[in-house]
This record gives C-alpha cells, structure tokens and sequence, in this order.
C-alpha cells in the first residue's frame, strides 16, 4: 500500500476521502467508531471533553496550560488551526511534527478500510494515535461541533464541559438554544463530571443530565467566579465540590475580557473534580491562567497601530468582543477587517458592533461557505461607519494599514478564515516617526 509522504499530501488525501472534502461536515459516530475497534483505540489517562458554542478553546487552553506547569505530559485537539494543521495536535503545548502526524495517519488510512471518514473525522483519530504513541498522562479535547455526533464523542471522558451555548450551525445543530443545548449535552456521561459554564442553561441540557444520572455542576451553583472589590489586580474563584465552599484569590487570567473569567472557573472545576488522578498545585494554576494566550481569541498584538485579532463569528462573541473593545480606553478611530462565511447569523452579529466601527474593511472569504464583500456591505450600511470592499483579507488589512493614523486601531474578526488571511502579515507594520505608516 502506497501512502503520501508529506503532511501537505495527507491533508489533501484527506480531503478526497470523503464527498464533501475539507468543509464537509457529516455528523454521526458510527464510521469513526467502527475505526476507532479497528485501530484498537482505548481510554488510558483521564481525559477531559470541552464543548460549547463559545469559550472551548479558552477552557482547552487554560487545562493545557494549568496541566503542562504542573508537571504533567498532556495532549490537546482542538479545531480549526489559524495557520498550520499541526496547531491542533499539541502536547505540553507544542504542536507535534509533520513526521509524527504522518505517522498517525498512516495507521488510520491502514486501519480504515472502505469507511468514507471526513476530515474531522481522520483527523480525530489520528490525533489519539499521536497522543498515545507519546504516552501522555491527560488529553484535552475539543468538540467539533455540537457534541452528541461529533467524533470526539467517541472517547469516554472523565469529566465533560460545556462552555456557553447560543445558535450557530443551527443547519446541523437545531434553531432553537434548547435543540443546541441537547445536542452539547450529548457528551455528559453517567456518573461522571457535567459541568456548564452557561449561566442560563437551556432545559434539555438539564433534562438530559438528570435522565441519564451525570453530576451536574452549574455556574453561578456549584461553582463560579466574583471580582474582587479589594483589589482590582485580583479575582475570586469559588466551588461547593466535596460540599464545602472554597474561595481562591487569583490573578486575572491572560486572556482578556470578563467572559474569561467563566471559561477560567469552569477550567479549574474540572481540575477540582479530578484532584485524585491530576494533581495540580496553585503555583500550577496561578502561572497557568496568567501565561495562557491563544491566538485570535481577543488578540492584542504589540505595536502601533493597535491591532486585534479575533475569531468572532456569531452574535455572542461578537457582543463580548464589542463589550472588550470599550473596555480598552481611548482610541481616535477603529478600522474593522471584517470577512465572513455565509451560513452565519450575520445581520445579528455585525449589529453587536453598531457605532463602535469608523470603517468597515470588508473582503470575500474565498472558502466554501464563505460570503462576500458584497453580502456584508448591504449589512453594515445601517450601522453607521465607512465602507469598504476587498477581494481578501489581506487587501482589507492593507487598506486598513493605510487609514491608521494617530491613536487608532485595527480590529480583525468575523472568521477563523479572516484572523488567519492576516496573521502572517501583522509583523509588516512600521511607522514613520509622526506616526503614519509608511
């Protein structure tokens, strides 16, 4: 049997195995499952499950890192990559190498026979052959989409998270919070860990908690955060696990915002639950929370012009990026690079940002589902600002480069697609001495 050699022909291998290549999604356990026995895949270390619509690859992040300082060899899959595949297979932090990931498709393409897996789907196993070909001692995995069908849900996890849960993929996932919320919930298992850090949780996901007999933990009951008002540097975490309530005083973490403080509490009650089998001191959970960064999540770069990158793509994030963005003081002028796909609530989403864009820098998303310039212009026209169209995202950042002057910023959202059509050129900033660019 004759395989590719390179990781660039593996991904386009990958693509061709199933009919709707790359971008296609086709939920359901049973293939990964029947290559999962085939491949003779087993739990072997704790592993942690992190879904939601918001906030997953927050919590990822933040048990990655809190997990890595303790000492700890943890492997962590998340979804999609910014730049390169190899971001979504990680360990101790560190994206694997093109020669370990080949390695690992080779055994799923040997293992798979005639099964039609997607992308997501090879790449899923794959990632639990890389990461017990290592050896390590917890994995952290990020769903997909939704939960229930999505391929991550064939590993039994330890404890299961969901973050928050609002409508996106409702195409796939339902079109109402309650069908969303049953279908996330789909990844609780019974008696172990359920926790939700969404404070108004829908019924179904309750309803499906207490039917199959997890323990639930709720934000804002079982555990849970308060802004300290003794010291603004600091914050408050809180639990009621084992039935006493514990507070802790910490740092902020590194990533911005208020949302981040649930994402951070419910990434430590997760931690809290398995206190027995993962350790974890607080000089682990201090220096974990304050050096966790994760690209595109409410990214701000250093140097002028400011610059944030964020993969802001429904109306929830787009509101916590529009709160994020008034919290950061005083700027003249806020030039937004804006491209996104078109199956998204784009209408409620780029409202979230009404009279906090000067100018909209709109571009053509040039992948499957992506919409065009001209799609969100008709949008942006009622929420004040100038606008702009572009062929891409490079030639809106462009643009936007040229319009900064002074105390202005650059705001980069709306797609994983758009953070990463930029991401390789924000190092090609430089102004002259009286501020313009050059």
């Amino acid at each position: 049997m004759s395989f590719p050699t390179t990781l660039s022909d593996w991904l386009t291998h990958l693509e061709s195995l199933h009919p709707k290549g790359q971008a296609g999604i086709e939920l359901g356990l049973e293939r990964v499952a029947r290559v999962k026995a085939a491949l003779g895949q087993s739990e072997f270390c704790p592993v942690i499950t992190v879904g939601g619509t918001n906030g997953k690859g927050s919590v990822c992040a933040y048990l990655e890192n809190i997990l890595d300082r303790a000492g700890c060899k943890v492997g962590c899959y998340t979804s999609p990559h910014l730049l390169h595949y190899n971001e979504r297979v990680k360990i101790n932090g560190q994206p694997v190498a093109d020669e370990t990931l080949c390695a690992a498709f080779a055994k799923v393409e040997a293992a798979r026979g005639s099964e039609a897996l997607t992308y997501f789907e090879f790449g899923t196993l794959a990632a639990w052959e890389v990461f017990a070909a290592a050896g390590v001692e917890a994995i952290v995995l990020e769903v997909g989409l939704g939960g229930r069908l999505d391929a991550v849900n064939i590993y039994e996890p330890d404890v299961a998270v969901v973050t928050g849960i609002a409508l996106d993929h409702t195409d796939w996932l339902g079109a109402t919070r309650e069908d969303i919320g049953r279908e996330k919930a789909g990844i609780f298992r019974p008696g172990k860990p359920a926790l939700c850090a969404d404070a108004k949780p829908p019924q179904s996901l309750l309803d499906h908690a207490a039917a199959i007999g997890a323990e639930l933990k709720l934000i804002g009951r079982d555990f849970g955060f308060e802004k300290s008002t003794e010291d603004r540097l600091q914050w408050r975490y809180w639990h009621t696990i084992g039935g006493e309530l514990q507070r802790r005083a910490l740092a902020f973490p590194g990533l911005r915002g208020t949302a981040q403080l649930a994402n951070a509490s419910v990434a430590l009650t997760a931690l809290e639950c398995l206190k027995d089998r993962l350790p974890v001191s607080m000089g682990a959970i201090r220096r974990g929370l304050i050096e966790t960064e994760v690209a595109g999540r409410f990214q701000v770069l250093p140097g002028q012009p400011t610059v944030i990158l964020d993969v802001a793509h429904n109306p929830q994030s787009a509101q916590v990026l529009a709160d994020n963005l008034s919290n950061m003081g005083f700027f003249n002028r806020t030039h937004a690079v804006v491209g996104m796909l078109g199956d998204k609530d784009i209408a409620t989403t780029l409202a979230a940002l009404k009279g906090k864009v000067d100018t909209w820098l709109l571009c053509d998303l040039n992948v499957p589902r992506g919409a065009t310039a001209a799609q969100l212009a008709e949008v942006v026209a009622s929420l004040g600002g100038a606008v702009e169209c572009h062929a891409d995202p490079y030639a809106a950042w462009q643009a936007a480069l040229k319009r900064t002057a002074g105390n202005d910023r650059i705001a980069v959202f709306g797609s994983f697609h758009t953070v990463a059509g930029v991401l390789p050129h924000v190092g090609q900033r430089h102004r002259q001495p009286d501020g313009t660019p050059s």
